[in-house]
């Protein structure tokens, strides 16, 4: 069998691919917070996470693709809020259109797709795991995690504690007892939703979420865990300290996940996308004018590690290049398929081999 090379971001190098259990693989990639429509870099991670299960499922016999849905998260609050939609009501509709609008790119969907609601009881048992181990404390009815008591923080983004600082992007509250430490569980008031834990009526911060949904679905450790680039800290920094915290595995970064995939940026027209600018490009609006197939190929026509500059000429010429592939495929339509040509097959999976390139 070919040999499989992926890029893992930790440790920022191609690595081949060597299963944990190679009679089952086990993938997990961070899915969307549903108080919105999807936009196209939501699309690109949902498109290359299908790519890499397809992918494996024609190596290895069985793949479990694990892909959430966050439906408590403060953005969702306050979209109901704004919208005066009961947040049930306001989540079901978004994960409905998310699923239907990637279906349409061609996207097959998770295995397995839990919400976060679903596991408040795993997430408030992990929780209390890291208090007792001393990685966490409560401080005002929050609970924090202590990132001075993980001393690989950092490892997985290349972030010294400056820029950690820098990019977290979080408000230095007063609860705190260091500026890098973040909420594992927060106080909910009357009007806000909530679940009753030992530090009070509150809902879990949205770190803590993907550690104990991994964990319930997959089981530790896990084959690959993926997501966009702009996860890479401080999302994916915090699962990893949690996770390896709450198991005492401090040394061992690899007892989360053994490899970590990231998909480049998004930009559009050369700008990255940003509500300030007005250039999101939102999948529900794009395929009632493009074919679904057409904007998966354009989301594929970069490698996915590469950012991708989205533009309307970029999707004609994808638009285009599907044209020409279905013509051939027409005046070719009376030729009898190649049966057991290894050579065909193999020249189009080895640059998939390679990093899925």
């Amino acid at each position: 069998m070919t040999i499989f090379r992926i890029h893992n971001t930790l440790g920022n190098k191609k690595e081949v691919f060597v299963p944990i259990d190679k009679n089952h693989i086990r993938i997990y990639a961070c899915g969307p917070t549903v108080y919105n429509y999807a936009h196209i870099g939501n699309a690109r991670m949902a498109v290359v996470c299908d790519l890499l299960a397809r992918f494996m499922r024609s190596i290895y016999p069985k793949v479990t693709y694990v892909s959430n849905i966050t439906d408590i998260d403060d953005k969702i609050i306050n979209a109901s809020i704004e919208t005066n939609t009961p947040i049930e009501e306001l989540t079901a509709k978004y994960e409905k259109i998310y699923n239907e609008n990637m279906a349409e790119l061609g996207v097959s969907g998770p295995d397995i797709q839990p919400r976060a609601t679903d596991h408040i009881k795993e997430m408030i048992e992990l929780i209390d795991k890291l208090i007792k181990q001393n990685n966490a404390y409560v401080s005002d009815n929050h609970v924090l995690f202590n990132v001075s008591s993980y001393e690989n923080y950092g490892l997985l983004s290349g972030r010294n504690k400056e820029d950690q600082i820098a990019g977290s992007r979080v408000e230095v509250a007063d609860y705190k007892n260091n500026s890098g430490d973040f909420v594992l569980w927060k106080p909910s008031d009357e009007n806000q939703p909530g679940w009753d834990s030992p530090w009070g009526r509150g809902r879990p911060g949205w770190h803590i979420e993907c550690s104990a949904m991994s964990e319930k679905t997959l089981s530790l450790p896990f084959d690959i865990h993926g997501g966009g680039l702009d996860l890479t800290f401080p999302h994916h920094e915090n699962e990893i300290a949690q996770t390896c915290s709450a198991h005492d595995s401090l040394d061992n970064l690899r007892f989360f996940s053994n490899y970590w995939f990231h998909n480049g940026f998004v930009n559009v027209d050369g700008e990255k996308m940003s509500k300030s600018i007005g250039n999101i490009r939102l999948v529900h609006d794009l395929i009632k004018k493009y074919k679904g197939e057409v904007l998966r190929l354009t989301l594929l026509s970069a490698h996915y590690r590469q950012p991708l500059n989205w533009n309307r000429e970029i999707i004609i010429q994808n638009s285009t290049m599907l044209d020409r592939l279905y013509r051939s495929l027409k005046d070719l339509e009376s030729i009898d398929a190649y049966k057991n040509n290894n050579e065909i097959e193999d020249g189009i999976l080895d640059g998939l081999y390679d990093d899925l390139n």
